[in-house]
């Protein structure tokens, strides 16, 4: 596969081999000297290996992480204009402010890359092997399923650092995750959340060891590929419809979809192997 010195992707069998016929994607941030920051390489090429992951149907899961002690410190302040003098808003180059620069780059990149992995038709596992910083806090949640080593953190030193607002997401799945209380507390106080504690708040699935997390993480990553074709789509969708309804319109939104999906074939397949007491054996997703 295609690589660049940013960013990296393998493919790993069900049982975390290595190897060209995997069904598991692993994508690596490469930039541990500078722990990870999102540049716009960086972005761009993890946005081409996403798409790919798309297209490619014989993949059913993925696994995204990072090399060094950070797994992602957020936005690369030092290619920002602010850095190199026009931190007062002044215009820059093309005339726009550095506030309106940041805004659309924002809209026309960073954000896009959250939304392909939320809408990513395969199950997401984020391995945060370090230090989770600023944007690379959204990063780092915009996942299915979160596990963190023991010796990362989050921190969020946007209001109390920097005066602006957490981004790319953050200010969503941390008030989902932990609630307003807790939210507002990491945004105002700018504390570092250490990786048991997130775990025991439920801000991620789990706090693994250091040296156990990238296998862990496949291990995880070879259970969700099981899955039936569009499951994680179906509960992204079903949550995301649920925290916006009352209950008696989530019972009309699940009785629905089973309309649909009861008498499908991940649905006989399911029950033929519950009847044959045997493990379900489900279709890949097919193209299109």
């Amino acid at each position: 596969m295609n690589s660049s010195p940013a960013v990296r992707m393998e493919r790993h069998g069900n049982n975390g081999d290595n190897g060209n016929n995997g069904e598991i994607a692993l994508i690596v941030l490469q930039d541990s000297a500078r722990m990870n920051p999102l540049g716009r390489p960086l972005q761009l090429r993890l946005r081409e290996l996403l798409a790919e992951v798309r297209e490619d149907t014989s993949l059913r899961a993925l696994v995204l992480t990072a090399e060094g002690r950070g797994f992602c410190v957020g936005a690369d302040l030092s290619s920002m204009g602010g850095a190199q003098g026009g931190a007062q808003g002044g215009a820059q180059a093309d005339g726009r402010t550095l506030g309106a620069q940041t805004a659309d780059n924002m809209q026309q990149l960073s954000n896009r890359l959250i939304l392909d992995l939320q809408q990513l038709p395969v199950p997401v596992v984020c391995a945060i092997n370090g230090a989770a910083a600023g944007a690379g806090v959204g990063l780092a949640l915009a996942g299915d399923v979160a596990l963190a080593a023991r010796s990362a953190y989050f921190y969020l030193p946007f209001l109390p650092r920097l005066g602006i607002v957490p981004d790319l997401g953050t200010t969503w799945f941390i008030e989902r995750r932990l609630g307003r209380a807790r939210a507002l507390g990491l945004s105002l106080l700018g504390d570092r959340l250490g990786a048991q504690q997130a775990a025991d708040w439920g801000l991620v699935w789990a706090c693994v060891d250091d040296e156990a997390l990238r296998e862990q993480a496949l291990a995880t990553a070879a259970r969700l590929a099981r899955l039936p074709a569009g499951a994680v789509l179906e509960a992204r969708r079903a949550l995301d419809h649920a925290a916006a309804s009352t209950l008696e319109q989530q019972l009309h939104y699940e009785a629905e979809r089973q309309r649909d999906l009861v008498g499908a074939p991940a649905f006989m397949e399911g029950v033929q192997a519950f009847m044959q007491k045997r493990e379900p054996v489900f279709a890949p997703r097919q193209p299109g």
